[in-house]
């Protein structure tokens, strides 16, 4: 009874061995040879760190008066880049040190890939697009479309 019991265990880790190891082998197809996934891009912020996919994302360095947050990326791509969130803008009234905080809701939109001057061999977006669902600052347009810092 011993033996017919450790050498089922035998067969069974055998076994488990077995399917795992091809299991594994066929999770992944093999790479096409000389096939090179392209970069994906960085948003790169005003601190000069890279971003893939960030929460939240400062529009106005200097001042903090305009900024992203809440962000969910649907899409990130090497020709660009998808999120919805809410831009928090200072109405400044009646200064910025004394304004308040609206909320609005927009889709983000990055594009125009390019080779990042501080680092040539990374590709980062040049162009942010706000689109605003509903209301919006004022002197603001529907679409707003930014270049961003290189």
């Amino acid at each position: 009874m011993r033996g017919t019991v450790m050498g089922t265990a035998v067969t069974l880790a055998a076994g488990a061995l077995l399917t795992a190891a091809m299991t594994t082998a066929s999770a992944s197809p093999p790479a096409a040879a000389g096939r090179v996934d392209p970069p994906r891009p960085v948003l790169v912020d005003c601190t000069w760190h890279r971003n893939v996919r960030p929460a939240d994302f400062i529009l106005a360095c200097g001042d903090g008066n305009s900024r992203l947050m809440g962000l969910h990326w649907t899409r990130w791509s090497p020709d660009g880049a998808t999120a919805t969130g809410v831009n928090w803008v200072n109405d400044c009234k009646p200064y910025c040190a004394a304004g308040r905080f609206h909320g609005y809701r927009v889709t983000v939109r990055l594009d125009e890939p390019k080779s990042w001057t501080k680092h040539p061999s990374v590709q980062h977006f040049t162009r942010m697009s706000l689109i605003y669902a509903d209301a919006r600052p004022d002197a603001f347009k529907q679409v707003m479309t930014y270049p961003l810092w290189d």
